[in-house]
């Protein structure tokens, strides 16, 4: 079986482990991802897998302001230990996320925080656009299930390419560090205010803009 760099990429995501012990692991067991972790494991290479299960409660707040003002992020990232939350590799990596935040505004963390409510109405809304598209009934389905993936890739935090490596997505940037720091890292909950957001304009702002304008030009 062929072993493509997706797969590598996302066994590399799921454990922690280097490409080349990935790329291993999964020739060795035609490609059973499973499998691999195990073997992984048994090397004692699955970093990330291996901590999962510890409790990360230490950590960062980092905050992160873009363009002049009109953008703030809070986030909180924990490790679980005060030593590591200390160190630069870990500071770096926070804001990192914050930045990340900023830069490409995800609506969620992960999959689990999207609700099953939410997730029919953008079926709703995408199932209309395919029909509206022309695309034939008994395809529509499949591709409202695609672009449901899509969905949680452009507004899931840890399922989203990273701003400063885009091969590379935010999980798989925290499984790097897990790996390298030697700690669970988790992203506990973030807030990203842009200003004006959710505000409209009073009308007699927008008329006077105008007429400060046609002032200017007279």
């Amino acid at each position: 079986m062929e072993i493509t760099g997706a797969m590598v990429k996302e066994l590399r995501e799921r454990t922690g482990a280097g490409i080349l012990d990935c790329k291993k692991a999964l020739t060795e067991t035609n490609g059973d991802a499973d499998k691999a972790i195990a073997i992984l494991r048994e090397k004692g290479l699955a970093a990330a897998a291996k901590k999962a299960g510890r409790i990360a409660a230490e950590g960062l707040v980092d905050s992160y302001i873009h363009m002049n003002g009109k953008i703030g992020v809070l986030v909180e990232v924990n490790c679980e230990t005060d030593f590591v939350a200390k160190t630069d590799a870990f500071k770096s990596l926070v804001h990192d996320i914050a930045l990340q935040i900023a830069a490409a505004n995800p609506q969620y963390l992960d999959k689990s925080e999207v609700s099953a409510e939410d997730i029919e109405k953008e079926k709703e809304i995408l199932r209309a656009q395919a029909l509206n598209e022309g695309k034939p009934a008994n395809i529509v389905d499949r591709m409202v299930e695609g672009r449901i993936s899509k969905f949680y890739v452009e507004n899931c935090l840890l399922e989203q390419p990273f701003v400063k490596d885009p091969d590379k997505t935010v999980k798989g940037l925290i499984a790097d560090a897990t790996a390298a720091i030697g700690e669970k890292i988790s992203v506990r909950r973030f807030v990203r205010y842009e200003r004006g957001e959710g505000m409209q304009k009073r009308e007699d702002d927008f008329v006077a803009e105008v007429a400060r304008q046609m002032a200017g030009q007279a």
